[in-house]
């Protein structure tokens, strides 16, 4: 009988191997799934701190949606500061389109999304509504959108752009982003003023 040139390999060792190719595709996926399939989206944002000496250019985004004096008139609120002695919870912020239109009817820049309510549950949606999966943490609303990197290319007048309408026009920057329908979101371009930069 003839001995194969090659040891045989244990499947103890592809089990483990396999698992951690799918662990660091499964993120990826995600995104790519959200970004092709999700709902397009403006949100109001007001930029902080464009720059930080470790992780490179970046600005952070603060959204209307995450301050508590945003959403404390919505429905579902008082369920959220009931419970907010936990250290996180998950929580869904339902948007409505302005004037009813998506993005796609919009000419531009078009008008942010409009919080409706508020739940801690995956709620029933209307056919026109969204909801963004944040959160809740001590007060504050998080969604996983509050960072984007400025291309290399486009980082001296991005930060020309924000510094000059930081100061004049606070209001003037939107984010578009796309939301799945499990709640999930991911970035797709900034709204500076009237200039779109593309994620």
């Amino acid at each position: 009988m003839a001995l194969s040139r090659f040891p045989r390999i244990p499947w103890q060792f592809w089990l483990p191997l396999v698992m951690q190719v799918a662990l660091i595709l499964a993120a990826p996926a995600r995104s790519m799934y959200t970004y092709n399939m999700g709902e397009s989206v403006l949100l109001q944002t007001a930029p902080v701190d464009p720059y930080d000496l470790l992780r490179g250019y970046y600005v952070i985004l603060s959204y209307q949606i995450s301050r508590p004096d945003t959403l404390d008139d919505l429905p579902g609120w008082e369920d959220i500061e009931a419970a907010q002695n936990q250290r996180s919870l998950p929580v869904y912020v339902v948007l409505d389109p302005p004037s009813g239109k998506a993005i796609s009817e919009v000419e531009g820049k078009g008008q942010p999304w409009l919080p409706v309510r508020i739940s801690r549950d995956r709620p029933t949606l209307d056919p026109d509504q969204v909801a963004l999966k944040g959160l809740y943490h001590w007060g504050s609303l998080t969604y996983g959108l509050e960072r984007y990197y400025i291309p290399e290319d486009q980082r001296v007048e991005i930060n020309e752009r924000i510094n000059q309408l930081q100061r004049s026009q606070p209001e003037s920057y939107l984010v578009e982003v796309k939301i799945d329908g499990a709640g999930e979101a991911v970035l797709v371009s900034l709204w500076i003023g009237e200039k779109n930069y593309r994620f």
